[in-house]
Parts: C-alpha cells; sequence; structure tokens
C-alpha cells in the first residue's frame, strides 16, 4: 500500500548548517497493515510522515500510495491523490468556531459534497466513534480523548485507504491513550484501513503495530514485522518492548536471555527444560504479553553450570524457536 524508496529530506537555513532530517529511508507498508515509526524528538520522524502525503516535498526518492507515485504529481492530481491519505494530528488541529460535526463536515465541504450527503456522512463518522452524542459539542466543551476521536473522524471523512497518524495519543493520559488505539486498532479490522503512525511511546507499538521501524538521525536502524524484530539478534525494539533490568548470576549459574514469539509463547518451554534435562532453572525475570496479534516474552533464566554445561539444553531452546542470547547483549 505505501511504498517509499530512497527518500531524503534536507533542510536549509542561512543561519545554521543544512539538516538532514530524512536520510535514504526505504518502507513498506502491506494493505492493512499497521506500521509504527519509534523514534525520539528530532530523529526525522514527523519529517517523514509528511513525506508521504507531500505536505513536505522529498529532495530525493519516490513515495507511492496505492500504486500512485506521489513524487511524479504535480499539484491538481496530487490534491486528488491526497484525499485517499487521512492524517491525525498530535495537537487535533480542530478549529475552534465549529461544533464536533462542524469540523468533521469541513473537508467535505471543500470538496463541494452536498449538504444532504454531508451530513449523512458526518452522523455515520461520529457514531463509529462513539461520539454521536457530541455531535454540536465544541472543541473547548470536549476532553482530549474526545477531541482527537473528532480528529479521526475528520480525517475519515474522504473514505482514506491509508490515515496517517502524526503522534495522536502524546498529549494524552495513559487511560484514553489505549481507549484512542483500540479506536484505531478496531478501524484497522472494521475499514481495512492501513495505518502508519509515528511515536516515541514503545506501548504504542506494543498495543496495537503488526510490524515497526526504529528511527534515528533520519535513518532506519532495524525494520520489519514485529514478530521477527523480536527473534532478531540486538534488536533494539526487542529490549525496548521486553526491558530486563541488570542482574548478576550467582555463582556456579549461567544467566541467558530467551526470546519467544508466535506458538512457542504459549508453550511451557521452562518446565520442558528443567524435565528434559533434569536442571534447576531458575526464572530471574519476564514477561509474556499480546503484541498487537502476535503472542511474545522475553525470559531471563539462570541455568546451573557453565554454558559449555549447558550448551545442549540452550540448543534444544534455539530448536523450539526461542532466541538466546547472553544476559543483557
Amino acid at each position: 500500500m505505501i511504498q517509499i524508496q530512497g527518500l531524503r529530506k534536507t533542510y536549509h537555513s542561512r543561519r545554521r548548517a543544512a539538516v538532514v532530517a530524512v536520510d535514504g529511508v526505504d518502507l513498506s507498508v502491506a494493505r492493512g497493515q499497521i506500521f509504527g515509526v519509534l523514534g525520539q524528538s528530532g530523529a526525522g520522524k514527523s519529517t517523514l510522515l509528511r513525506c508521504v502525503n507531500l505536505l513536505e516535498r522529498p529532495d530525493a526518492g519516490t513515495v507511492v500510495v496505492d500504486g500512485v507515485e506521489l513524487t511524479a504529481l504535480k499539484r491538481g492530481p496530487l490534491r486528488a491523490a491526497r484525499q485517499r491519505v487521512g492524517m491525525v494530528h498530535q495537537h487535533f488541529a480542530l478549529l475552534a468556531s465549529r461544533t464536533a460535526a462542524g469540523n468533521v463536515a469541513f473537508p467535505l465541504e471543500v470538496t463541494g459534497v452536498p449538504r444532504a450527503e454531508r451530513a449523512r456522512r458526518v452522523a455515520e463518522l461520529l457514531e463509529l466513534v462513539g461520539l454521536s452524542e457530541r455531535a454540536n459539542a465544541y472543541p473547548a466543551q470536549l476532553s482530549g480523548g474526545q477531541k482527537q476521536r473528532v480528529g479521526i473522524a475528520r480525517a475519515l471523512a474522504a473514505g482514506p485507504q491509508v490515515l496517517l497518524s502524526d503522534e495522536a495519543t502524546s498529549a494524552l493520559d495513559p487511560e484514553t491513550t489505549r481507549s484512542i488505539l483500540d479506536l484505531l486498532r478496531e478501524l484497522n479490522q472494521r475499514l481495512g484501513l492501513t495505518i502508519l503512525l509515528i511515536t516515541h511511546e514503545m506501548d504504542v507499538v506494543k498495543r496495537i503495530c503488526h510490524a515497526a521501524a526504529v528511527m534515528r538521525d533520519g535513518r532506519f536502524i532495524e525494520s520489519g514485522p514485529v514478530a521477527d524484530l523480536l527473534r532478531r539478534p540486538g534488536s533494539e525494539l526487542a529490549q525496548g518492548l521486553f526491558p530486563l533490568p541488570p542482574a548478576e548470576p550467582r555463582p556456579g549459574e549461567t544467566l541467558v536471555d530467551v526470546t519467544v514469539s508466535g506458538a512457542a509463547a504459549d508453550e511451557p518451554i521452562v518446565a520442558e527444560l528443567a524435565r528434559r534435562f533434569d536442571s534447576d532453572v531458575r526464572i530471574v525475570h519476564g514477561a509474556v504479553e499480546t503484541l498487537a496479534a502476535t503472542r511474545a516474552g522475553r525470559l531471563r533464566l539462570a541455568l546451573p553450570g557453565s554454558a559449555d554445561d549447558n550448551a545442549a539444553a540452550l540448543s534444544h531452546l534455539r530448536e523450539r524457536g526461542a532466541l538466546v542470547t547472553e544476559a543483557g547483549r
């Protein structure tokens, strides 16, 4: 659905040296996928997102959405193509002088949709986001979560196939964040929306993303399906999703980190290991959770004896589909 190749964007200033915000990024988002781009402030995430719908025109590279190369379009065709790409903003960007219904109706008015059809569409969208009873409320009368629901409804007004989310939950409290993420997941499933979101919050990726990329200094340092990244040695995403605190082995022990996903996450691999190798395995730390639709977990285990003594046991874990690494690596 979204294909980006060699994307580069540089900002120039008379007073400062040029800043490369996006530096040769490649990105592939499949139809119906929720893809998260994770990174700290200044990583280039927002610039990347604005380049996807050409609010920022890149200096180099191509952006293709649903088979249409947006970077090759001129103003008129580009404006039409943008209607298939909705945008949800961090700080809502609602018109204070308009009600919730009026804000949702605004893009439909701009594109000349007849009044009766606008009213039907607005009512449909407000019901979809759970705000039918707040249709006549102004932004000042709405909570942060309600404002973001209006923003989502407005982004869906033209029936886009792609939804871009620019830190949509960073201004919200944790409980409201969860409700907005659950709404995005529901829209993804119900409407078949492809969602590209940027965030600095690991919990956002954990809750709804099928795939993700970690961005730093304008580049992706790793990218792919979350389940694949969990099994990748040294993955920053895996360590961020399942952080394990520092631990020192007791005398005569070997500490290992074990990452599992998919069916292996629900198998009794530790109990099986203890029985099969007659080993007093100790669980030092760990968790198993559901990431989007994938079960995954990360454990720190202490095995009696040296690494050589436990070679067969560790090999068995790997054969069972686990990623096994030296603790802390």
